[in-house]
């Protein structure tokens, strides 16, 4: 008789063997840096409203800020997709991330209501990206790129 229960170990292999294929790996990755590619190419392609994100967010000189952005959130997600240096740009995006997080998502400030809610979920959801980079940055030093 076969046991088909998730706690048999003859699952754990192949369940294994599926998440820790490449292409599980790379889709894993791309799914992470999603928002870091998504979003400085929409700066780049809508500059104007790029400045005028940084200055909303108080950012000046804002053009400065913008390019700074986008150069940097491209640059780190090559880094993770790449392989090459994916610890420094794992750990760069979770401190990017934590600090965007907490000049844009200051739930705390806004009365209670749906922007509140939003904003608090919104700001949970930032911190396990920044988790999980670290994560990511964590298996790179310790096992290193390759593997």
């Amino acid at each position: 008789m076969t046991d088909y229960s998730l706690s048999s170990n003859s699952w754990r292999p192949r369940i294994a063997g599926i998440v820790a294929a490449p292409v599980s790996r790379t889709f894993a990755l791309l799914a992470l840096c999603a928002a870091y590619i998504q979003g400085p190419l929409t700066k780049l392609f809508d500059f104007q409203s790029a400045i005028g994100e940084m200055e909303h967010f108080g950012l000046h000189p804002a053009a400065f800020f913008g390019v700074a952005v986008i150069v940097f959130e491209l640059t780190a997600s090559a880094m993770i997709l790449s392989g090459f240096l994916r610890w420094l740009g794992a750990l760069a995006l979770a401190v990017f991330t934590l600090l965007a997080t907490f000049i844009a998502l200051r739930f705390w400030e806004l009365p209670p209501g749906m922007d509140r809610m939003m904003a608090t979920n919104a700001f949970f959801e930032h911190l396990g990206l920044a988790g999980a980079f670290i994560i990511v940055a964590a298996n790179d030093l310790t096992k290193g790129a390759g593997k």
